[in-house]
Order: structure tokens, then C-alpha cells, then sequence
């Protein structure tokens, strides 16, 4: 595939991951951070906030199944998952992250546990359009050498 092509259908998943509410300004200061000095830096950056994510996600799950609920701990690890998602720009996941803390906030077991299987498929789709999307850019960048 010819790089124009390439770079075009980057930018057109790039936008749709924008209009769907996928992504906001945090992943652009982190694209404007990549240069030729670090040029893998923003798949660096997300590999390590899907690490991350899925080390929160197993606490979480945990906490979830514990009984008594720990709602602070849970809150603890929401509030860490939170701040990763925000750190790169993940707005849905971020959100929804929002509206867990709510539920614990308010003791609501039932509320937690529907909010938090939102969270795991509002990452799970981010995740597979954000790989689709990186992929394309590295494709687009090694046609350019080419």
C-alpha cells in the first residue's frame, strides 16, 4: 500500500477515535512528545498504560469478589485506573472510571460491579482500535524510509 494511502487511513482512524469519544487531548501532547529521538514513544507510552491497566483490572476484579467490599480499596484502584486512562487520553475509559468512584462512593455494590464491566469494554475497544491505529502509523512511517 503506497504511503499517502497509508498516512490517509492513519489519520481518518485517528479522527474517528476523536469523534467517537475514544480519545481526547492528552494523546495528542503525547503525539506531539514523539520525534525522531524517541520515535516509538507514544506506542511505549501505551504499552506500558495497557500493563498498567491490566494489573488494575485484576485488583479490581478481586476487590469486586472479596466480601466485605473494601469500597476505599476499590475506590484506591479505581482512582490509579483513572489516572492512567487520563494520562493518555483514554475518555471513555476515564468516564466511566468516574462513575465507578461514584457507585463506591456510595457503597452500591451492584452499581460498582455493572460500571465496571462498562470499564473493561470501553478498554477493550479502545485497546483493539488503538493497536488497529498504531499499526497503521508505524506502517505509514517505514513505507516513508522506504
Amino acid at each position: 500500500m503506497d504511503r499517502n494511502r497509508l498516512q490517509h487511513q492513519a489519520a481518518s482512524m485517528r479522527r474517528s477515535l476523536f469523534d467517537q469519544g475514544y480519545l481526547d487531548e492528552p494523546f495528542i501532547q503525547l503525539e506531539e512528545l514523539q520525534d525522531d529521538a524517541s520515535p516509538n514513544f507514544v506506542q511505549e507510552i501505551v504499552t506500558l498504560f495497557y500493563t498498567d491497566s491490566a494489573r488494575l483490572i485484576q485488583n479490581i476484579e478481586h476487590a469486586l469478589n472479596s466480601r466485605p467490599i473494601d469500597f476505599d480499596k476499590l475506590d484506591d484502584y479505581m482512582h490509579q485506573f483513572k489516572g492512567s486512562s487520563s494520562s493518555i487520553g483514554a475518555k471513555m475509559v476515564t468516564n466511566e472510571c468516574t462513575v465507578f468512584r461514584e457507585y463506591c462512593s456510595a457503597e452500591n455494590a451492584e452499581g460498582c460491579i455493572r460500571s465496571f464491566q462498562q470499564v473493561k469494554q470501553d478498554y477493550a475497544i479502545l485497546r483493539r482500535k488503538l493497536e488497529v491505529y498504531l499499526q497503521m502509523v508505524r506502517q505509514a512511517a517505514v513505507s516513508q524510509k522506504a
